[in-house]
């Protein structure tokens, strides 16, 4: 596995990723309506491509393929967050989240803080991360649940 930082070529293989990670990985914790509302931020292309920008962007490739990516805003946000749904399980979430906290020490963050999905929670528990809050998020008027974290930074 490799990794590098991303580039507007990436934004559609990044965008089916993020698709059918969701549909995959979280049909357990989320229902159809629920998955849907979610996955239509995918059509807010300006929003993409202003990540690709802006954020630190790192991309997870084994054999040309991306396998899952993650993103850091202003030095200590994690804005995405996703693994490929056939490369679960593989250490790739471990390491990505690795990389991502060293950008964040390397921009002397203190803490890193994201907003943590029902299904992601539980890893990024392991990971040393604290719930602050539980959130209600209103999307094409469907409620999604999620979870503001935080973890402190050595």
């Amino acid at each position: 596995m490799n990794f590098r930082i991303a580039t507007i070529s990436d934004l559609q293989e990044m965008q089916q990723l993020y698709i059918e990670t969701i549909q995959s990985v979280c049909k357990n914790d989320y229902n159809s309506a629920q998955i849907e509302a979610w996955i239509s931020g995918v059509k807010n292309i300006n929003r993409w491509t202003e990540v690709i920008e802006t954020q630190f962007v790192l991309l997870a490739i084994i054999q040309n393929q991306i396998v899952g990516f993650g993103t850091l805003k202003d030095g200590n946000y994690i804005d995405f967050f996703y693994i490929h749904k056939d490369f679960q399980r593989q250490g790739i979430a471990d390491k990505i989240l690795a990389e991502l906290e060293l950008e964040a020490q390397k921009q002397h963050s203190k803490i890193i803080t994201s907003d943590i999905s029902i299904t992601a929670k539980p890893f990024f528990e392991k990971k040393g991360f604290v719930v602050k809050a539980q959130q209600k998020n209103i999307r094409l008027g469907v409620e999604l649940i999620n979870y503001k974290m935080e973890k402190h930074l050595l």
